[in-house]
């Protein structure tokens, strides 16, 4: 009796309860797990309790089978999303120290040590490659068809658009101070529609620096130079070739004797140091700026389509950099304090004409502490009209306070302030005046000539520059007034932009052998900060480059100067002013994908292909969206194509359009054939 009260009180223990109620619980959830696995749920995993020395894992019998997580969710219970607590930011710091810009690493901060994939010519992944021809290769598979581009008729053999166009000449209300050099670009829809013929025996171009000296006469078969300025030891003709002795109108002995001169007249000029980017104004065949070459500096020259039409291509086919533009009503394409010497050597351009509006001109591009070389007869001769020009010449460089540094035999050297105080100092109503506070000097596209003194900044930009070579890798002060929405990186960005290129032009010039194919005259025609050009420089790709910066982005001119290079603002929807056949290699990154929006992208490679060399290449980097149709026109244009990916692999958003213009016999147009059967029939009809 004792033994069952006993276990009544045991049944009635709290504890007892508890425990059995927890053992039912457990067992319960057991079967119920092992049901709800049985039917399609993924197993737990269980750590092993056999002993180890490493920890062993059992692994589900249902690993590798794959489920729709999404089905095991009921449809008519969603599970709603846990928001977090509104956060409120933290006040932003007083300044902002940003050390580095560039890539960020593992570790989730910036770094400017990057590297960009190897280009390799041989294993870059897939490649599509499409030659143009009768039955040569496979055309690539595009999204856009384009038919077979004609040839122009032979008479467009050195047409230039916007200076070639006759008609609108024709229509102009005046040309005395010569609107006729202007650009005049033909009306949309009635542009370049066709490839631009080569001369009869064109041959591929003598290498630089041979080149200097002597060209084929075929390739530019113009000989009114000769005819005219032979006797000034400018151009000769000798058998197949023209020859060029190095001299000029001024400088009958040479142009290395000339430039010894001047440096010896003032000795701060410094070429190669302090004097790195010269403007070369009526240049003749640019012997001044072919030997300033060889003193590390480069030379712009440029000269106007007048009755000396060709010497703007006889210097490109020397291979040194020239322009054609004139001294007319507008601006010249260059930015303000861009050129650390000016130099006027005969240029035939009357300085003191309009409260002298052109030399105002030259006072804008010329760096602040730069200086103007005029050799003219005003200079030496006695005559009493050439007196009154040296006096008025004198007058004007005073009123602009401008320094007569030197004057030596037919050479007179100024030097242009290195701040505002001279012009803040002169007397009320003196003329020329200051321009105004909120003239943008580097606006220059279609922009008319201003007769104002442009300001010098106050803070010294554009002026305090390092020397050369250390200027081309310095940040200029000037990276500061770029209109782009970064303010405190942009030096990051300089840096990065130049990185970027020189890895990949040192996998170009290993893997496409760039110091090898004669690369001479480049052309990037959407240039950023230089980078490109700097990078070539660096790695000592004996070239020039013009930095072509489109009007459509940020006007980048300054910062390209200022670190001795060369360039100028273009718009691609309208043609480029220099001759046909003119460039070894375009470079467009990211050109085609923007312009696109504004441009017809057949015009610009119509465009491109005018000013390219035959055997000259074109390097197309952009994004995979605009490259079938610029491979097809590419095509049409009888150009060799190969489309490849980048080291960055198929999925990259961007890939390369490796051009090459080939070199083959002179194609005649439709217009041409047309002609020479109509000359067989009356030759035919010709009793004998």
């Amino acid at each position: 009796m004792k033994k069952l009260f006993v276990g009544s009180n045991l049944l009635r223990s709290s504890n007892f309860f508890k425990i059995s109620v927890f053992v039912l619980i457990s067992v319960a959830c057991f079967f119920l797990g092992k049901h709800w696995s049985d039917d399609g749920f993924r197993r737990l995993v269980f750590f092993s309790s056999e002993p180890s020395r490493s920890p062993i894992v059992a692994l589900s019998p249902d690993l590798g089978k794959t489920y729709n997580i999404s089905d095991l969710i009921h449809k008519s219970h969603p599970i709603p999303p846990v928001l977090p607590p509104p956060l409120t930011p933290p006040p932003p710091p007083s300044t902002v120290d940003l050390q580095v810009f560039g890539i960020v690493d593992e570790n989730g901060t910036m770094s400017d040590e990057f590297q960009i994939g190897d280009y390799d010519a041989e294993s870059l992944g897939n490649q599509t490659e499409s030659e143009s021809g009768d039955g040569e290769a496979e055309l690539t598979t595009a999204r856009v068809t384009v038919g077979r581009i004609e040839v122009c008729p032979e008479v467009m053999t050195d047409y230039i658009p916007c200076l070639d166009n006759v008609e609108a000449i024709k229509r102009l209300e005046s040309t005395a101070r010569g609107e006729r050099f202007e650009r005049h670009c033909p009306k949309e829809g009635t542009g370049l529609n066709c490839t631009v013929p080569v001369p009869n025996g064109y041959r591929p171009p003598i290498p630089w620096p041979k080149s200097r000296a002597e060209v084929w006469f075929n390739n530019v078969p113009h000989t009114r130079l000769v005819e005219d300025k032979g006797g000034q030891n400018w151009i000769l003709k000798e058998n197949d070739k023209f020859k060029f002795p190095g001299g000029g109108t001024q400088f009958i002995h040479g142009a290395d004797q000339y430039l010894d001169q001047i440096s010896q007249m003032v000795p701060d000029v410094s070429f190669g140091n302090h004097t790195r980017v010269v403007l070369d104004i009526g240049c003749g065949v640019a012997s001044f700026g072919a030997y300033l070459m060889s003193r590390d500096v480069l030379t712009l020259s440029i000269a106007p389509k007048d009755v000396h039409e060709n010497q703007i291509q006889f210097a490109l086919e020397r291979g040194v950099p020239a322009m054609v533009a004139a001294f007319t009503t507008r601006r010249l394409l260059y930015p303000s304090q861009a050129f650390d010497l000016v130099h006027c050597s005969r240029c035939r351009i009357n300085w003191t004409r309009d409260d002298g509006i052109l030399l105002l001109e030259v006072n804008r591009m010329l760096r602040a502490g730069g200086y103007f070389v005029w050799a003219a007869q005003p200079v030496y001769k006695h005559e009493k009209a050439l007196e009154e020009q040296w006096e008025e010449m004198l007058n004007l460089t005073t009123r602009l306070c401008w320094v007569l540094v030197k004057k030596e035999g037919y050479i007179a050297i100024w030097q242009k302030p290195t701040n505002n105080t001279c012009y803040l100092s002169r007397d009320a109503g003196i003329i020329p005046p200051l321009c105004n506070p909120e003239d943008d000097p580097d606006s220059v596209w279609y922009v008319d000539l201003k007769a104002c003194i442009t300001r010098i900044e106050d803070n010294g930009y554009g002026a305090n520059l390092a020397p050369w070579p250390s200027r081309l890798q310095t940040p200029p002060d000037r990276l500061q007034t770029i209109q782009i929405d970064s303010y405190i990186a942009r030096k990051e960005l300089f840096v990065a932009e130049y990185k970027y290129w020189k890895e990949i032009i040192s996998n170009y010039v290993n893997a496409l052998h760039w110091k090898q194919i004669g690369l001479r005259n480049v052309m990037d025609m959407r240039a950023g900060y230089g980078g490109f050009a700097a990078a070539l420089a660096e790695l000592k790709v004996d070239c020039w480059v013009l930095n072509v910066v489109p009007v459509s982005g940020a006007n980048t001119l300054p910062v390209i100067y200022d670190r001795g290079l060369l360039g100028v603002m273009h718009d691609w929807c309208e043609p480029f002013d220099t001759y046909p056949r003119t460039y070894d290699l375009l470079h467009a990154a990211g050109l085609f994908s923007i312009e696109r929006k504004r441009c017809n992208m057949t015009t610009i490679m119509l465009e491109m292909d005018r000013i390219l060399r035959p055997g000259g290449r074109v390097y197309i980097r952009d994004t995979i969206n605009v490259m079938s149709e610029l491979q097809e026109i590419g095509n049409a244009m009888r150009w060799h194509t190969t489309l490849r990916e980048t080291a960055e692999g198929p999925h990259a958003s961007y890939r390369v359009l490796l051009c090459e213009k080939k070199f083959e016999k002179k194609v005649e147009s439709s217009v041409d054939k047309h002609h020479t059967k109509k000359k067989k029939r009356k030759s035919k009809g010709k009793r004998p």
